[in-house]
């Protein structure tokens, strides 16, 4: 029998540290193949990733502290906004990059599901049309 247990960590308390620890606590299925991630990520206020998508992995974000827009669409021309308290989707192959605000670094919970690749590069979004 594990040592592990279930956690809960509600709104309003305040952590030292992450519940699962800042590393990402890997999955795999039956035969040994790798089919996701979850954990605490850590962002500096205003790091800007490079485009990329995911491949087949969809991606779930709650955000605990802090902001992050996410570009997307047409020659990037679309953005969601995400701030403390909200959770959002990256769905699977969306050509993307994560702003992180910068008025505050960013917190927040991501599990990743689906398989290997986990991340794509990209040189952008397709162009607009005009």
């Amino acid at each position: 029998m594990s040592d592990s247990r279930p956690v809960v960590v509600h709104p309003e308390q305040e952590m030292a540290e992450p519940a699962l620890g800042t590393e990402r606590r890997h999955f795999f299925d039956r035969d040994g193949r790798w089919i996701g991630w979850a954990g605490w990520i850590k962002n500096d206020a205003g790091d800007v990733s490079g485009w990329h998508h995911h491949a087949d992995n969809e991606t779930y974000v709650y955000v605990i502290r802090g902001s992050v827009t996410t570009d997307f669409g047409p020659g990037g021309g679309e953005s969601i906004v995400a701030r403390a308290g909200d959770f959002f989707v990256v769905p699977s192959r969306t050509i993307h990059r994560e702003t992180t605000s910068r008025d505050a670094d960013l917190e927040a919970f991501v599990l990743r599901v689906g398989g290997e690749p986990e991340e794509v590069g990209a040189e952008g979004p397709e162009p607009t049309e005009g």
